[in-house]
């Protein structure tokens, strides 16, 4: 990597640190509501031009997601007073700049530190030593079935994510002394789709979908179009992490990827609350 991605990384986020210190100030001057929205949104849009001033795919990759992605959705909730940055608030500046940034949320009950510590670090020890076998086989590419390998590279990607964003809540661990959520829960553990992308994969992203997408968009009683909209706000901003990292031409594949997950998980709540509505029936009419 040149020295001049460095320095241009250096200056993103000497930028990207004023600009959270400026929304760090706000709420001392203007309420929760439309103002302080208006006062957030050249913040915003700066999220958004920041990460093209870089080329490395790693470095686009990250820092496109920590501030374009996560930084840009919780100034948009605490606009009103809405999510991590509002409930706990940080109570100083670095920790305001951390729960921006970085893929965690404040987890409000604490459990014992060194039962938690040691299954942590045994759980990334072994999923880190699964990463290195997996680059391993890849030297041996030419012998495996391409589906093979297309399986091979979703492990790749999930064990990679999981130890980026685990780093990255270790580091928050380490300078801010706070016991963060974790950001996976097995996810190859899961049971059908809405067990997946609704409780076990990224949850950092669904904690911030959830009230920035699902809630507003949810009619009362009626979750279904409100589940498929935060489908299309995430494929939108996937087609947007990948356009920071490879400045390709979008071929939307992403986003039909993600639009039939959300119509896989928006039949199957249908399907559980047509099954559920008639043992309701049956029961009340025996």
């Amino acid at each position: 990597m040149e020295g001049g991605e460095i320095e241009k990384l250096l200056k993103v986020w000497v930028w990207v640190f004023i600009s959270l210190f400026y929304s760090y100030l706000i709420p001392k001057s203007i309420p929760k509501g439309p103002k302080r929205l208006v006062s957030i949104l050249p913040v915003v849009a700066l999220f958004l031009y920041l990460p093209l001033n870089l080329s490395s795919v790693h470095l686009a990759g990250l820092t496109s997601f920590f501030i374009a992605w996560l930084a840009n959705f919780k100034l948009l909730l605490f606009s009103f007073g809405r999510g991590p940055l509002c409930n706990p608030p940080p109570s100083s500046l670095p920790l305001f700049v951390a729960v921006s940034c970085l893929p965690i949320k404040i987890q409000i009950q604490q459990p014992p530190p060194t039962a938690a510590s040691s299954s942590r670090a045994l759980n990334y020890t072994l999923k880190a030593l699964c990463l290195a076998v997996l680059i391993r086989v890849y030297d041996y590419r030419d012998r495996f079935h391409p589906k093979l390998l297309l399986i091979l590279y979703v492990f790749h990607i999930y064990f990679m994510l999981e130890i980026i964003l685990a780093a990255s809540a270790a580091s928050a661990r380490a300078l801010l002394g706070l016991e963060l959520e974790p950001q996976f829960n097995e996810p190859y553990l899961s049971t059908s789709l809405q067990d997946f992308w609704g409780r076990r994969w990224n949850l950092t992203v669904t904690r911030i979908l959830r009230p920035s997408v699902y809630d507003p968009t949810r009619p009362r009683s009626a979750p279904l179009p409100a589940v498929f909209a935060t489908f299309v706000v995430s494929a939108l901003m996937h087609e947007l992490m990948f356009y920071y990292m490879g400045r390709a031409r979008p071929t939307w594949e992403t986003t039909c990827f993600f639009l039939l997950h959300g119509a896989g998980v928006t039949a199957e709540i249908a399907v559980k609350k047509a099954v559920k509505d008639k043992d309701k029936g049956g029961r009340w009419s025996s």
